[in-house]
């Protein structure tokens, strides 16, 4: 198998590449949602970066020149950890004023860790809101460089440690890092890569230590040229899998980094042989071809000290791993854990516990019996991918029946996985392979209720629901806060370079454009007002009908809208048509303002109802109309949830 370039790789090129002073090209990246949201603010900061999908993910181009110093954006980081804390290093370091924020998840994390060493050496950081917690705003540097710097962390921390360096660098005054541990390099492989003179030895094991000294340097970034090695922490998963169904797997052209690598000790002490066959090197990154063969029982392990920052995203693997060891597992010294996507530690002790596995959880770790026997229960993700992949292998090879209640969340780092993990699900209980390319279409005039029916049904078949009005409300925001709402040529100019796309949140998706999550603002009467016509716009439909069909082929998706079934997915497994007359459309909007109405209210939004429906039937492009094969369910006097058993009666048959 192969798995996805390396996430943390990924993450480094898309951030400090467009930083060079010449060309980069970067193939072979992360497709996730937190890469892309480095992607994103790179692009938000004024950099040349050009993005491409491709069958081994994406490829970035950047014609190189730096950032845009004169602009102050507000970047959204969405869940990505990394790409925040990196991103602080970099501003701190170019002295661009900008504000960090990210989605709730993130904005839950603490910050301090990197924003104290940044302001000790200078840089002007300000909270925008909780202490030591995003949003935060880092003004602009007019005259003047950082203060050097001598950092000794208490605990080893690779976003840290690159961070601080980052803003050295690009300051060009000396900085030193110490930790107690040894955390993943990837920073300081590519900027010595690039051509900046770091002081560090990447086989070292135990304590931590680099350090920039800018004296004999001229100051530029290389171009940096590689393809990006498949993701270890990826690969765990798979291998996870591969272990609890007695199946030998071969992982082809993996990073091996030392830094992140060290779960592999952990699987031969649970009995695991793993042989490692070297190949050549991409961008100063090791790269290797992994076989595990499975031992005939896995035995339990115990683990902490130096090993856990080399282990760390591994953890819930290993976790779950260990409910089917035999004996008892210990994982120590990893409090690390609790502040990362979610509390990890609290959220494995609980769900393990919940599935019948005896388990203390400890401030720092957890101690867990391994037993046999089916397991069968409720997985609360908390929109967390590794606690949604963790279990999601147990369930596909472990002997369990689990409900994962989000499973898109994996995207965050692994597009495909359930595809992946289909190979190793247990023969007696293989799904469907093609799971993952379903789709049900559900098309209607407006407030007929396809949103809250498509979201019902969806949460009970375990589908994600998408939304493709929030796409197209998402557009007419942004034309309205640019100031060019009413002018469609220069909406139809600028549409097709502009960064929109749906970001897996809450078992659906958000929906970001240009950096940006409007959120509420997406149901103001301003954007509901101008919609249908910026809807209508062919550049617009087009850049709309890429970013449904993506989500579309990772997922099994109910869409819903006014021509899902008939442009933008007219081979959907199942299309739905849902009408109501309307005056009751009109009262169902109504309601949703949550405020009282009169008579006059219902008949004044009857009729902006149906002049809104006589645009949408006349519109040159994709009017609204029912597809031929589409079933049409009248829903004026039925209550929603008969609406939604209906629908799941016609999936039923659909998909026999």
């Amino acid at each position: 198998m192969r798995v996805p370039g390396d996430k943390s790789i990924s993450h480094r090129a898309a951030l400090i590449a467009p930083l060079a002073s010449s060309a980069s090209v970067v193939h072979g990246l992360s497709d996730g949602a937190d890469v892309r949201a480095s992607v994103r603010a790179m692009r938000r900061l004024g950099a040349a970066v050009e993005c491409e999908e491709g069958e081994r993910g994406l490829t970035i181009r950047c014609a190189g020149g730096g950032l845009d110093l004169t602009s102050a954006p507000r970047l959204d980081c969405g869940n990505s950890g990394t790409t925040a804390r990196l991103l602080a290093g970099i501003l701190a370091g170019s002295g661009v004023a900008a504000v960090l924020d990210g989605d709730p998840s993130l904005r839950s994390r603490p910050m301090r860790r990197v924003i104290y060493p940044l302001q000790a050496m200078g840089a002007r950081i300000e909270y925008d809101g909780e202490p030591e917690r995003l949003p935060v705003r880092l003004r602009g540097r007019a005259t003047g460089t950082l203060r050097t710097l001598r950092h000794r962390g208490r605990v080893a921390s690779a976003q840290v440690k690159s961070a601080v360096l980052l803003a050295g660098v690009l300051a060009r005054v000396r900085v030193e890092v110490s930790e107690p541990a040894l955390s993943r390099d990837h920073t300081e492989r590519m900027l010595a890569e690039m051509g900046v003179p770091l002081a560090f030895d990447p086989a070292r094991t135990g304590a931590g230590e680099v350090s920039f000294d800018p004296s004999d340097w001229e100051g530029a970034l290389r171009g940096l040229r590689m393809t990006v090695p498949g993701d270890p922490s990826s690969a765990a998963f798979l291998i996870g899998a591969s272990l609890l169904c007695g199946r030998t797997v071969r992982v082809e052209a993996v990073g091996a980094n030392p830094g992140r690598i060290g779960f592999l000790s952990v699987l031969e002490e649970m009995g695991a042989r793993v042989d490692r066959d070297p190949a050549s090197a991409e961008g100063g990154e090791p790269r290797e071809t992994w076989t595990v063969h499975p031992p005939d029982g896995l035995r339990a392990f115990s683990i902490g000290g130096d090993l856990i920052p080399r282990v760390i995203d591994e953890i819930p693997l290993l976790a779950v791993l260990a409910a089917r060891a035999w004996g008892r597992s210990e994982i120590r010294d990893a409090a690390e854990l609790r502040v990362k996507e979610s509390d990890r530690l609290a959220v494995l002790a609980r769900t393990l516990e919940g599935l019948g596995v005896a388990v203390e959880e400890k401030s720092d770790g957890l101690t867990i019996q391994g037993r046999a026997g089916r397991l069968r229960g409720d997985v609360e993700t908390r929109g967390d991918h590794r606690i949604a992949m963790a279990f999601g292998v147990l369930d596909a090879a472990g002997d369990a029946d689990l409900r994962i209640d989000d499973r898109a969340c994996a995207d965050v780092s692994y597009p495909d996985f359930w595809g992946a993990l289909e190979p190793f699900r247990r023969g007696s209980r293989r799904r469907p392979p093609s799971r993952a390319g379903r789709v049900i279409a559900v098309d209607g005039p407006a407030a007929s209720g396809k949103s809250s029916t498509a979201a019902s049904v969806a949460r009970r078949l375990g589908f994600v629901h998408v939304n493709s009005g929030l796409l197209y409300r998402a557009i007419t925001w942004w034309a309205l806060d640019r100031g060019i709402a009413e002018d469609e040529p220069s909406i139809e100019a600028a549409v097709s370079g502009l960064d929109v796309g749906l970001v897996p949140a809450h078992g659906g998706f958000d929906v970001s454009v240009a950096g940006t999550r409007p959120g509420p603002d997406l149901e103001s009467p301003e954007v509901t007002a101008r919609v249908s016509a910026v809807s209508a716009l062919p550049a617009v439909r087009e850049v709309v009908l890429d970013r449904l069909r993506r989500a579309g082929r990772h997922h099994a998706i109910i869409c819903d809208g006014r021509d899902i079934g008939t442009a933008v997915f007219p081979d959907a497994d199942l299309k739905i048509f849902l009408v109501a007359d309307a005056g009751e459309r009109a009262r169902r909007r109504l309601r949703q303002r949550a405020v009282s109405f009169t008579e006059g209210d219902i008949e004044r939004e009857t009729r902006r109802l149906e002049a809104r429906d006589r645009r949408d039937r006349s519109r040159p492009l994709s009017p609204l109309r029912r597809a031929p094969d589409a079933i049409e369910i009248d829903t004026t006097s039925m209550p929603p949830d008969h609406v939604v058993d209906a629908i799941l009666e016609l999936a039923a048959s659909a998909f026999r």
